[in-house]
């Protein structure tokens, strides 16, 4: 995935972007995202000049304020950052530690709650590794899931 190929459905009434089950995301966050997915899915390799502002903003149609401020989320928190005068660029080490942070989050809002219901519901742990496990070699069958190469 590139920049240019996000997809977020946005609002013609707010330009607000909005998702399928009706919550809203911020511009400046869909921009952060975007950028953080290109960096996982390695279109923006570390080192890899990012987008300006400018060009996110004449991209999606915003405000270069609000393109800056979802670029500022990424500078903040160290995953990318800024050479006067030359541009933006992905840091080192920037998507080890967006991995991380998904895989954080991926455990917060999947796992803990599937092995709360699991205990709930008196599932064994092997139980529900074999059900993970099938829904997986399904979903993947049907093209809909491809696993990605574990990160060296």
């Amino acid at each position: 995935m590139t920049i240019l190929q996000l997809g977020a459905m946005v609002s013609y009434m707010s330009n607000v972007p909005t998702e399928l089950d009706g919550a809203t995301t911020p511009i400046f966050r869909v921009i952060a995202e975007s950028l953080e997915a290109a960096i996982l899915d390695g279109s923006l390799p570390e080192g890899a000049q990012v987008p300006s502002t400018n060009e996110l903003a004449v991209f999606h149609r915003i405000n270069p304020a609000t393109a800056a401020k979802g670029v500022g989320h990424l500078v903040a928190d160290g995953t990318i950052f800024k050479r006067r005068g030359i541009g933006m660029f992905v840091a080192h080490g920037a998507r080890a530690r967006l991995l991380a942070r998904r895989e954080e989050k991926f455990v917060e809002r999947f796992v803990a709650p599937l092995a709360a219901e699991a205990d709930l519901l008196g599932l064994p742990a092997q139980r529900v590794i074999a059900l993970v496990s099938d829904h997986v070699t399904a979903a993947a069958k049907e093209a809909a899931w491809t696993p990605s190469p574990s990160p060296a």
